[in-house]
């Protein structure tokens, strides 16, 4: 083997050896679940909603670019050139709900709990500071106290002859 395949495969063994992977993998298959639930809330929610001003299948909506435009029965174009704006905006809304869900329920709870975390931490070393400060302050005027109440030493603070 060549040295560049040797620091190749010790460069992909360090990047497994990190961690970050098994945190994408974890991301990755919460990320599938998520979907579903997302394309359930499309699908069960918003698409009913939507049916309420027309059909009631999002991908049903579509526009023809060339006329006329038939479909056979599985809903394969036969004639014409359809576009499908209803799959598109399906899809939109189904991105638009991940995205605020995300947002909402993961992205913004974790980023003001790193900065609570950040402000107690940024508080803990200031109260450190100003007690470090305050206590040799409070020893040196104790210390100068006590030297003011002892007064001078004899044969030690007087001139001698």
């Amino acid at each position: 083997m060549s040295k560049e395949k040797e620091s190749v495969l010790a460069g992909f063994k360090a990047f497994l050896m990190r961690g970050n992977v098994i945190d994408l993998a974890v991301a990755v298959v919460i990320g599938a679940a998520f979907t579903n639930v997302v394309n359930s809330v499309v699908k069960g929610i918003i698409n009913p909603v939507v049916g309420a001003f027309g059909t009631q299948d999002l991908n049903k909506y579509s526009s023809c670019l060339e006329s006329p435009c038939r479909t056979n029965p599985a809903g394969d174009a036969v004639d014409g050139i359809p576009i499908m704006w209803g799959t598109v905006l399906s899809a939109v809304l189904t991105f638009v709900i991940t995205a605020a869900v995300v947002y909402f329920l993961m992205v913004l709870p974790m980023s003001r709990f790193l900065a609570r975390r950040a402000r107690q931490q940024a508080a803990k070393e200031d109260v450190k500071e100003v007690m470090d400060v305050s206590e040799l302050e409070v020893l040196k005027e104790i210390r100068d106290l006590l030297v003011a109440q002892r007064g001078p030493v004899p044969g030690k603070d007087q001139d001698r002859f």
